[in-house]
């Protein structure tokens, strides 16, 4: 499985192979959404399925929910579980802070819900993802489909002071449609190239009327597990201020991962 997929395949695989050990026995886990978050889901179901795990899932969306039942993931509410103890999800940037950009995948809110409500969160990534500066990815800002084109137009005023180099805001389209989100809203992704203060445009973008939720993630990242093309798999702790290196040997072998390589 793993000879036929590409190097920035391997590298998610890698992350995601590694950061399923930090799961344990009777955890509750949340579950991320995201190409690199299937792989981790596929991993832990094979923990499952040859290993007897038993653990609780919490997944950040419908899609994710459907993959850890499909792979035999016991699948719980956020009100069920109250607490978590551990969440593992993917990121569409990080800094040297493990500050994130996320919602490249539309659920950038319960990801972030579910993350803020862990005791620890854990980002799997490939090396292409890290950022001196995030921005370069734009930067998914959920709304609520009422007045979005007002929410737009007040969004792109307010980002004329802030410390950003881009300040256009484009509605998410599915096809010939906006995208909807799992709760029913709406995406506007800002374009912004650079963002000089993120943890000041979060909480300025929140305090909007309209906007549901922002996709800068400060402050929730604890470990960040950074996968390669070669096996090599980087964990970062930014609370222990370390750095630790390890490598994932490849096999071929007939397992829940066939049906990921596209």
């Amino acid at each position: 499985m793993t000879g036929e997929l590409s190097p920035i395949d391997k590298a998610k695989f890698v992350a995601a192979k590694r950061a399923a050990d930090f799961v344990e026995d009777g955890m509750r886990v949340g579950l991320g959404t995201g190409s690199t978050a299937a792989w981790l889901v596929r991993c832990l179901g094979e923990m499952v399925r040859d290993e007897g795990l038993k653990i609780r899932g919490v997944p950040t969306s419908t899609r994710t929910a459907e993959l850890a039942r499909e792979v035999g993931i016991n699948v719980i509410s956020l009100d069920e579980a109250k607490w978590l103890d551990l969440t593992i999800d993917g990121a569409d940037e990080f800094d040297g802070d493990l500050n994130l950009i996320k919602g490249g995948g539309g659920a950038l809110l319960q990801e972030k819900i579910v993350a803020t409500a862990s005791d620890q969160m854990i980002v799997i990534a490939d090396i292409g993802k890290e950022v001196e500066t995030l921005g370069a990815f734009p930067l998914p800002v959920e709304v609520i489909p009422f007045g979005w084109q007002t929410t737009q137009a007040l969004v792109e005023e307010t980002l004329i002071s802030m410390d950003v180099l881009g300040r256009t805001a484009t509605l998410r389209m599915n096809g010939q449609t906006p995208f909807i989100t799992d709760e029913g809203n709406y995406i506007l992704d800002l374009h912004l190239n650079r963002i000089g203060n993120p943890r000041q445009l979060a909480m300025v973008l929140n305090q909007m009327p309209g906007v549901v939720e922002n996709g800068l993630f400060m402050d929730i990242c604890d470990i960040v597990v950074v996968g390669y093309g070669d096996g090599r798999v980087e964990l970062r702790d930014i609370n222990q201020g370390t750095i630790e290196h390890d490598r994932l040997d490849f096999l071929e072998s007939d397992n829940l991962f066939t049906d990921l390589a596209d």
